[in-house]
């Protein structure tokens, strides 16, 4: 088979060749053919490809330009440290020879003063898109920070002096009234509905360059960014001056804010970030009524769960929030929450990430009674819970932070302690008043820390609370807990510090 399959190459190869010097005149004129079938492959290549430009037709008229102005601050070094015009103009004058340019480009000539402006200043340039035909417009709440004046400009040059309804800083979403009646505007999309890969188009005033379209795909959904919003991440270039411009689909729907990008160098690197407009929604509806916006809080610090965490404690997987700290007087702390829980549903809402647990309970109406589940000490309970207004209840953060902070020697500790050595611990018992400024009813103080222990990052001063998925009372039974360990397995341990707790993962070394 071998063989005759190289006859047959062989002789298929003589074959071709022969045919090909043969027939080269049928060749060449069969070359004009295949070039026109190549170019029409081409053209239709190209033909499936998006072509915008009736999108942008539509849609680009209720994208505006938004300018921002500012009063100037005059008089001699103000209360923000900053230095006046007079003391601005004696300086260029001794130091430079000149005079401080002012706005329209010109100068103080050498030897003259003028008399402090009263006219605003331009501040800043973003972008911003109409909600509806009366005039609602929104954007991004750092375009507007600071601003004394907004002026929204339209694609056809009229031109609104615009009113701010309210600037939410954590969502970064702003909203302004102008007075108009019938204005072009946008349909709003669902972020929700998104797919990565699809395509999307910002419209905005990058460098002030009024109206400039560019284009890209979806790159990612749900990237976590901030605290209270997964972002939409695109490879559309957005540069300074689209903040606050629409992300639209193919179906020229709003899908997305744009509000960040990646940068080493302030400018496009490739990456940029988009508020999910069902969440800028949500935030708008609030502004219009009451101009801020209001969200729910659970006093909780939580933090991502490690695998090695998740299985120490018996979870299948690495889910969830861990409780670090719960804040006195916090309606966590109302409901029964403690440090080293771990919280796996909120409301029925599976929290795949810690980050999900936030903009969960951001978004639920306040005084609203719902249940958490929670993961402590090897079994799955629930708590019954209220979520209170996350403004509202600033002082109790200060209260947690002075709270845990008390001193004093603890007890000595037992003789029997081989055992903790096996850890590489050394503790003893805390004193009541630990126990009360601590707000804990046991645990034991770490006196010191070697070995495994010392590696893992624990240090003299911390309070240890559970060995894997039990609560320590005292020294005494912390020593006998740890004596059960099987040197070859790993233990976490919930340790407090400060007024935070954490599990420590460590791999216990018998000695």
């Amino acid at each position: 088979m071998k063989n005759t399959l190289a006859v047959d190459r062989k002789t298929l190869g003589a074959l071709v060749l022969g045919a090909a010097v043969w027939s080269s005149p049928v060749a060449l004129a069969l070359a004009p053919l295949q070039a026109h079938a190549a170019a029409a492959a081409t053209t239709a290549a190209v033909a499936g490809l998006p072509n915008f430009a009736d999108l942008v037709d539509q849609v680009g008229p209720a994208v505006v330009n938004i300018r921002t102005l500012e009063r100037p601050k005059t008089g001699r070094m103000g209360a923000q440290g900053q230095i006046g015009d007079e003391e601005m103009q004696e300086f260029l004058r001794r130091f430079f020879g000149g005079a401080l340019p002012q706005p329209g480009g010109k100068a103080v000539p050498r030897g003259r003063r003028q008399a402090p402006s009263e006219e605003p200043v331009p501040r800043g340039v973003g972008s911003g898109f109409i909600l509806s035909a009366d005039g609602y417009v929104m954007t991004n709440a750092h375009v507007i920070d600071g601003a004394d004046e907004v002026l929204v400009t339209l694609t056809d040059k009229r031109e609104f002096k615009a009113k701010v309804l309210g600037a939410d800083a954590s969502t970064d979403v702003a909203v302004l009234k102008i007075e108009g009646a019938n204005l072009p505007y946008l349909v709003l999309g669902s972020s929700d509905k998104i797919r990565v890969g699809e395509w999307v188009i910002a419209i905005g005033s990058p460098f002030n360059l009024e109206n400039t379209v560019t284009a890209g795909i979806i790159s990612a959904k749900q990237r976590d960014t901030g605290d209270y919003l997964a972002l939409i991440q695109s490879d559309v270039a957005v540069n300074p001056g689209n903040s606050g411009g629409p992300l639209i689909n193919m179906r020229g729907e709003v899908i997305g804010i744009n509000s960040q990008i990646a940068t080493l160098s302030g400018g496009y690197n490739g990456i940029s970030f988009a508020i999910p407009i069902d969440e800028a929604v949500r935030v708008s509806e609030q502004i219009k009524k009451t101009g801020k916006v209001t969200r729910g809080r659970m006093g909780v610090k939580i933090a991502e769960v490690s695998k090695d965490v998740a299985e120490s404690l018996g979870l299948k997987s690495a889910q969830g929030a861990l409780v670090s700290q719960v804040e006195s007087g916090s309606p966590a702390d109302k409901a029964g929450v403690k440090a080293g829980d771990i919280i796996l549903k909120f409301n029925g809402t599976a929290i795949n990430r810690s980050s999900d647990l936030p903009r969960l309970v951001g978004s639920t109406p306040l005084d609203a009674k719902l249940t958490i589940t929670l993961w402590r000490q090897g079994k799955q309970i629930e708590l019954p819970i209220s979520i209170a207004d996350l403004d509202g209840e600033k002082q109790a953060k200060a209260e947690a932070r002075a709270k845990g902070k008390g001193e004093g020697k603890g007890e000595a500790a037992p003789a029997d302690k081989a055992a903790a050595y096996a850890l590489g611990l050394r503790v003893s018992d805390l004193s009541a008043e630990q126990k009360k400024a601590l707000g804990v009813s046991g645990g034991v103080q770490l006196d010191g820390a070697d070995g495994a222990a010392a590696d893992a990052g624990l240090e003299q001063g911390d309070v240890l609370l559970q060995v894997n998925n039990t609560e320590i009372r005292d020294a005494r039974q912390f020593h006998a807990l740890v004596s059960k360990l099987d040197s070859k397995k790993p233990v976490v341990l919930l340790v407090r510090r400060g007024d935070q707790s954490q599990f420590i993962f460590i791999r216990p070394s018998a000695k």
